[in-house]
């Protein structure tokens, strides 16, 4: 697992668990409002091993429930099923945060067990995902979200108004898109700087 970042606590990140974050290395897609671009190569330097976020888990388990694992994302990483399967045999509760580009991956953790809250960012209506993130597959975010509400488990749906992009009815289409709009979550575009076009699509999906 490449992590390039850990946040030690967190009681608003996981619904219902005191929670560690750790922030996966890499990203298939480049949104301009993006608050993370140092995550953005896969290839960059991390800061933490797996062994390392381990043995503060191991440390931490009397007072942390859960583990919530973003990014970057996480989907990109191909040993993602054995490090959760590590942090599972530990006592957490995993929350995964993804962009739902790779379904596949999804799927498998799901389908195992792995994984008890999925939180899925849906970017714009799909006829504006490349003006948000670039060029991105949105037949596979539509499966993926799929496999999220169908699969028993608990989910939420997010999406930042942009509103470079976004308009208020953009945001009721995204919203029709959801089967529950109480898990439908709108979040706030803090302002930034938007990412270097240096900073190019890796491993897209």
């Amino acid at each position: 697992m490449k992590i390039g970042g850990l946040l030690k606590f967190s009681m608003i990140d996981f619904p219902g668990y005191i929670s560690a974050i750790v922030f996966t290395q890499g990203c298939n897609i480049r949104c301009k409002y993006c608050h993370n671009p140092e995550l953005l190569p896969l290839a960059a330097d991390t800061s933490y091993s797996e062994e390392e976020i381990l043995y503060y888990l191991e440390k931490r388990k009397n007072c942390l429930e859960g583990l919530v694992i973003t990014g970057g994302e996480p989907t990109l990483q191909p040993d993602l099923k054995e490090f959760i399967i590590k942090v599972k045999a530990l006592g957490y509760k995993v929350k995964l945060d993804t962009n739902g580009t790779n379904p596949q991956m999804v799927r498998e953790l799901i389908n195992e067990h792995l994984v008890d809250f999925v939180a899925m960012d849906i970017k714009a209506p799909f006829e504006k995902y490349h003006l948000v993130c670039g060029p991105v597959n949105t037949a596979k975010v539509y499966e993926t979200m799929s496999l999220i509400v169908n699969s028993g488990i608990d989910y939420q749906f997010r999406t930042t108004y942009y509103k470079e992009v976004l308009n208020d009815a953009d945001i009721e289409t995204i919203k029709a898109m959801c089967p529950d709009v109480s898990k439908f979550k709108l979040q706030e575009c803090l302002p930034v700087s938007e990412i270097k076009p240096t900073l190019k699509l890796e491993h897209a999906i």
